[in-house]
């Protein structure tokens, strides 16, 4: 991975603010989907897409390629954007988003779209697969990694500890999971419904290396990866703190945007409000 020069660090932002333009077009185009989680998640795959995995977007079955799972599938505009954006298929695709007989699917569909590791849907699966992916690199000896994005609220589900806990044991250092910490499910905040905290420790007490920066500071998201990759014998885990709907002023910490799309009128504002950020940041600001 590259050092991350002050010029690459803006190139990361716009990428980050480009990805959220594409997600509030796609969700319009849909009248359908997720907006909260897809928004507050593209300063992290920004850094993934663009400057993170090893990957071809001409060729997205590359053997020596990193594997990037998305658990929760639920935020697939943010994916989808970001693959558009690095040139897995054309930007104005993204108006397709749910469409009858379309590629980009509600959840992500592996047999759809080239470049999709898995098909998720069901929550507390995509660390249990990543586990089983970088158990093979292993026994292969590959030297690829595997990414897992995964929500805080799904870490309600059972399966995920089971994952953990297989994880730690065959000290899977190849393997990072990467937690959006927005505190936000369907029904509020997660230490309402089903507290997690205390969630780093809970990591530490089942052996993994625990990290935890700002997921919507592109720099610190880079920085949590870079320490990750200097772990050995142990799986990483980067709890990413974001703002849920981060980007968009009327959604962000909103847990009403969890599940919804913009309306016209609404995206519209958004859009405003993501080309005047898009300015600032291209001027340096």
């Amino acid at each position: 991975m590259e050092p991350l020069s002050p010029e690459r660090l803006r190139e990361l932002q716009l990428h980050a603010n480009d990805i959220r333009v594409g997600i509030i077009r796609s969700l319009l185009a849909a009248g359908s989907g997720h907006s909260g989680g897809s928004l507050d998640m593209a300063d992290v795959f920004a850094a993934l897409y663009f400057h993170v995995l090893r990957h071809d977007p001409k060729n997205p079955d590359w053997p020596q390629r990193d594997r990037l799972l998305l658990s929760c599938g639920h935020i697939a505009p943010v994916r989808y954007s970001a693959m558009a954006h690095a040139g897995y298929f054309p930007v104005e695709e993204l108006l397709t988003l749910r469409h009858f007989g379309t590629r980009l699917q509600g959840h992500p569909e592996r047999v759809s779209l080239p470049g999709l590791e898995t098909t998720s849907g069901p929550l507390g699966e995509g660390l249990a697969q990543g586990t089983g992916m970088a158990l093979g690199a292993k026994m292969d000896a590959a030297d690829w990694r595997v990414y897992v994005v995964t929500s805080d609220g799904e870490h309600q589900c059972g399966l995920h500890w089971e994952a953990m806990m297989t994880a730690a044991k065959f000290r899977l250092d190849n393997l990072t999971c990467v937690v959006d910490r927005n505190v936000i499910q369907i029904d509020g905040s997660t230490e309402q419904v089903m507290p997690l905290e205390p969630l780093a420790d809970k990591y530490r007490a089942f052996n993994w290396a625990v990290f935890e920066c700002d997921g919507n500071d592109v720099a610190a998201f880079v920085d949590a990866v870079e320490r990750a990759h200097a772990v050995k014998d142990r799986p990483q885990v980067i709890v990413a703190h974001t703002v849920l709907g981060k980007g968009v002023s009327f959604m962000e910490g909103d847990y009403l945007w969890h599940g919804k799309p913009p309306k016209a009128d609404e995206a519209e504002v958004a859009l405003r409000e993501l080309a005047t950020a898009r300015d600032l940041v291209g001027a340096g600001r």
